[in-house]
């Protein structure tokens, strides 16, 4: 299958919401009932704005059949080094095991190389045991113990 990487579109949003609320866990939190909320138009529009984010889809088919989120990260650690930070990693449910995710990651790889980072990083939730097995396998190592903390308004 043809892939063609690019940087999401304001027209791209449902298909990205709709791609994070695919999973046990993005059912719980995602909200893909239309009209889409606009705190998702909000957030992407603030993403669109900053040079160091970039929302990546993948098109294949004719279709919006992934997207990952790459964070650019200046460090005093390291020497003043950059990082890439990778979130919001998804492959449509129809798209998953043609190696689709692995192109993703070599793709998004490069990018981070061409940014001059050193590092590139991500979190997994645990309850992700294939995403994590999948990680494992493109070379990520679980080197640290991550924690989060939720904020309520």
């Amino acid at each position: 299958m043809d892939l063609i990487f690019a940087q999401a579109k304001r027209k791209d949003i449902p298909h990205l919401v709709d791609l994070l609320a695919e999973d046990l866990l993005g059912r719980e939190r995602e909200d893909n009932s239309r009209p889409i909320a606009l705190s998702y138009v909000d957030a992407f529009d603030a993403i669109d704005a900053d040079p160091n984010n970039q929302l990546l889809v993948v098109r294949g088919e004719g279709k919006l059949v992934g997207m990952l989120q790459l964070t650019f990260i200046p460090y005093l650690t390291h020497q003043g080094s950059w990082r890439c930070l990778i979130e919001g990693v998804r492959i449509h449910q129809s798209f998953r095991g043609l190696g689709i995710g692995e192109k993703m990651f070599q793709h998004a790889i490069a990018l981070a190389k061409t940014k001059g980072c050193q590092i590139v990083q991500l979190t997994s939730d645990k309850l992700r045991p294939d995403a994590l097995r999948f990680y494992e396998k493109l070379g990520f190592k679980a080197t640290h113990e991550g924690f989060k903390l939720g904020l309520t308004q």
